[in-house]
């Protein structure tokens, strides 16, 4: 027996937490059908001045299901939802689900040919699109997603007040795109669908094994993956976080500005309709002023935003203002959280407030939390949830187990852990590994686990650096250069050593807060390489610095290090 097999973490859980969860034998539908019985009259969503109750979503994506079952979508057909995080996101989500369908969310960032690719590697039978999407990409490909019987088009105003709707159109502030008859399939608008198939929606046997969602990874490595979530996974996560925040039914509003199309968003989209709350739709993160005033207005108890846009929002004056008394908990995921930055936000929403937590779309996407109101550590993404057992075993084989403190991948179990990847066995073999007679998820993610089980994410193994022979995890640099009082992001990357092939050199490219445009740019370098060098072994200082005047950010407000990497070619 090891360290891990004796769970240290458990220890470390708020007391009202238990050990191990149970997993009904019930599906992500049945959850759902019991939250809108809850109360009917509560509202599920706010958006851009609307309000629509679980009654509202009840009978629309009841609606909905009908439509795809006179479509003669079966049990199991995938469907693809094309859109940014509206009302008719969450209504299609019901609706498909209702329906035994497996729902699919596609990028509205993708390109036309990513989008065939995606389409046409789940055979999506029906596809959820904007008008504008429609137009300028769909149409593009239309005769290459053979799969596609319909399309159901909407554009953001649909769900507007009537006021909004009609200044909306008046003004062409809303992008409108022209929406013209494919040969070979069904051009419909989602207004007809939801109005004309009435609520009677089909009866389908679904069973907890049945696939849920097939969530593609973000491709950071290549071409992007499908991981297959059966409706177990999603429900067994929802318990997990459920009691670890002891959610009760119907108890809180929720605020995120992670798109839907992206795991973490879509998981709290999911969690926030099964237990009844409600949720403010945000449909673009980075208009802070409307942000601020949905905080404002709706006082969330829940917000789950990635650390760039908690750091937009504090730039934003209106910010600080806002009185924080009913928000429980501000989450913090998938990025680096600076022991700095966390500091100010908790100065503006209340001290123990930000919970880190470290999550995959291959997890459903919840792995490990900081606890709610026990001891939080600075750095760590937390513990594993009740019914989760993590490993740190060595990068080269994924075999030997690595002692407390020391670096290793993550490797983890629990009922949360995917099937598989879509169409992709090679790949679900390399990520779902068997490891002492156990499947087990590689995550690539390098930690280190303390002796309380409190889990440090050192790097990404594809982060890693190596430097004359020795590892340098990007983070470590990057949480030094974050204490630089100029610098808003920081992205460490390795470039090709010319004198060592087998080596690389550390670079830092950073780009500036609004404070500091107008320094001097060799003296802030000076700086920062001073702090590192006080701070860091020589191999870790960078060699180069590059200040950047826009750092590129994925769909979800991540440094994009892959972006980086090509525009040096390493």
């Amino acid at each position: 027996m090891t360290v891990y097999d004796t769970k240290p973490w458990l220890q470390s859980y708020d007391p009202w937490v238990e050990h191990e969860i149970t997993v009904p034998d019930e599906t992500y539908v049945d959850m759902l059908e019991r939250a809108i019985s809850f109360n009917p009259e509560r509202a599920a969503f706010h958006f851009l001045g609307s309000t629509y109750s679980y009654g509202d979503l009840d009978t629309l994506s009841a609606s909905f299901a009908g439509y795809l079952a006179s479509l003669g979508c079966l049990p199991g057909d995938v469907v693809g939802v094309n859109l940014p995080n509206t009302p008719q996101y969450l209504i299609a989500l019901a609706g498909i689900l209702r329906a035994g369908c497996v729902v699919s969310g596609v990028s509205p960032l993708l390109t036309p040919k990513e989008m065939a690719h995606q389409m046409n590697d789940t055979a999506v039978k029906c596809l959820v699109t904007l008008d504008a999407i429609f137009e300028n990409r769909v149409q593009k490909i239309s005769t290459d997603i053979t799969s596609v019987k319909s399309c159901i088009v909407t554009n953001i105003i649909d769900f507007l007040p009537p006021h909004k709707r009609f200044l909306g159109k008046l003004l062409k502030k809303v992008p409108v795109g022209k929406v013209e008859p494919i040969a070979g399939k069904e051009i419909i608008s989602f207004m007809d669908v939801v109005k004309k198939y009435g609520v009677s929606r089909p009866k389908v046997h679904l069973d907890p094994g049945n696939t849920c969602l097939i969530q593609y990874t973000g491709g950071t490595t290549g071409l992007p993956k499908g991981a297959v979530l059966t409706h177990r996974n999603i429900v067994a996560n929802i318990l997990q976080a459920a009691r670890w925040f002891d959610l009760q039914m119907g108890g809180g509003v929720a605020c995120s500005g992670f798109p839907f199309f992206h795991q973490a968003g879509l998981y709290l989209g999911m969690i926030t309709m099964s237990m009844s709350y409600t949720q403010c739709l945000i449909p673009d993160p980075r208009n802070t002023d409307h942000v601020c005033r949905e905080i404002s207005q709706h006082h969330p108890s829940i917000m789950l935003h990635v650390p760039a846009l908690y750091q937009m929002l504090m730039d934003n004056p209106a910010f600080a203002k806002i009185d924080f008394s009913t928000c429980d908990v501000c989450i913090s995921g998938a990025a680096p959280f600076s022991k700095k930055a966390i500091g100010a936000l908790e100065a503006i929403v209340g001290e123990g407030k930000v919970v880190e937590i470290l999550g995959m779309t291959e997890a459903s996407p919840l792995i490990t939390m900081n606890p709610r109101k026990g001891k939080k550590k600075l750095g760590s993404v937390g513990l594993p949830l009740p019914g989760t057992r993590i490993k740190v075993v060595d990068v080269e084989t994924g075999k030997l187990e690595m002692p407390v403190g020391e670096a290793g991948e993550l490797i983890v179990r629990g009922p949360q852990v995917m099937k598989g990847y879509h169409n992709k066995p090679g790949e679900s073999a390399n990520t779902l590994r068997e490891y002492q007679q156990e499947t087990w998820l590689y995550t690539g993610d390098v930690v280190s686990m303390d002796e309380d089980g409190y889990v440090f994410i050192a790097d990404r193994s594809k982060d890693m650096l190596i430097v004359g022979g020795y590892k340098v995890f990007s983070r470590e640099v990057e949480e030094v250069i974050s204490q630089q009082g100029a610098v808003q992001f920081c992205a460490i990357i390795g470039i090709p050593d010319p004198k060592r092939p087998d080596s690389q050199l550390v670079k830092a490219v950073i780009q500036l807060n609004e404070q500091s445009l107008g320094a001097d740019h060799e003296t802030i370098k000076k700086e920062l390489l001073d702090r590192c060098r006080e701070n860091l072994a020589a191999y870790k200082v960078p060699k180069v610095v590059e200040i950047t005047d826009a750092m590129p950010l994925t769909a979800v407000g991540k440094v994009d290090k892959k972006a980086l990497r090509a525009a040096v070619g390493s």
